[in-house]
């Protein structure tokens, strides 16, 4: 989950729909930047984030009480090995580029767990399989997760409301093609990117975001009861080229 203090309580973005608004993002992408493998791409993106874990328990509460951000928990090789699995039963550029995205998230952290090594290490001879399997070359499958890995992040800057005030830039991550792109917000609201990648001059997205007035909670179930019940808003970005 993607948690942010508000004035009322918290406001909660699932990571299912964090990785909806990635694909949202992904389809105004200029056409003839693409990769060969499109849909699956955008497959591979909603759902990069998925294999959760339940709602039982305390899985998604702080020590305190409070709903869990996502970045408060380091890792789950639980939820990776997941992750994989569910992408593997699709096809193995889903299963490549999801594979790819648990290593670049936690390659970082691979000296302090055996299992999150052994985890890894699995990772990395799996994806050389199925780029032999497939007949890729590896700079095919890294300009591929390059643009994945773009698109997490720009719908990730959006989710945590991290746009900078006053017009001033930020940079997203270097794009598939090598370069590196700045997100901006102009004064009247709208959002600009620079150099501008997509195909479209005008576009909008939007994500749910879940209104909880309730700081804490007992447990997992009382957690997901108030997610159900809590208001809805629609959060919505509306990109324009200069």
């Amino acid at each position: 989950m993607i948690v942010r203090s508000t004035d009322f309580g918290w406001e909660l973005i699932h990571q299912q729909a964090h990785g909806l608004l990635a694909v949202k993002i992904a389809t105004h992408w200029s056409a003839e930047k693409r990769t060969d493998r499109w849909v699956e791409t955008l497959v591979a993106l909603t759902e990069h984030d998925d294999g959760q874990e339940p709602w039982e328990g305390r899985n998604h509460l702080t020590v305190a009480g409070a709903p869990k951000d996502f970045l408060i928990d380091e890792y789950s090789v639980a939820q990776a090995k997941r992750m994989v699995e569910i992408a593997l039963e699709k096809s193995r550029w889903n299963a490549l580029m999801v594979s790819m995205h648990a290593t670049y998230l936690y390659s970082v952290l691979e000296d302090q767990n055996t299992e999150l090594a052994e985890f890894l290490e699995e990772q990395r001879q799996n994806q050389k399989k199925w780029i032999r399997q497939m007949e890729l070359s590896v700079k095919e499958a890294k300009y591929a997760y390059a643009f994945l890995q773009w698109c997490d992040s720009l719908s990730l800057i959006l989710c945590q409301d991290d746009l900078p005030q006053k017009e001033r830039r930020l940079e997203i991550s270097p794009g598939p093609d090598g370069i590196i792109y700045y997100v901006f917000q102009r004064t009247d609201q709208t959002l600009g990117v620079d150099p501008w990648p997509f195909d479209s001059s005008d576009f909008t997205v939007q994500i749910e975001a879940h209104q909880l007035h309730q700081l804490g909670f007992k447990d997992d179930q009382e957690l997901y009861k108030c997610i159900q019940e809590a208001p809805i808003k629609e959060k919505e970005w509306r990109f324009r080229k200069e």
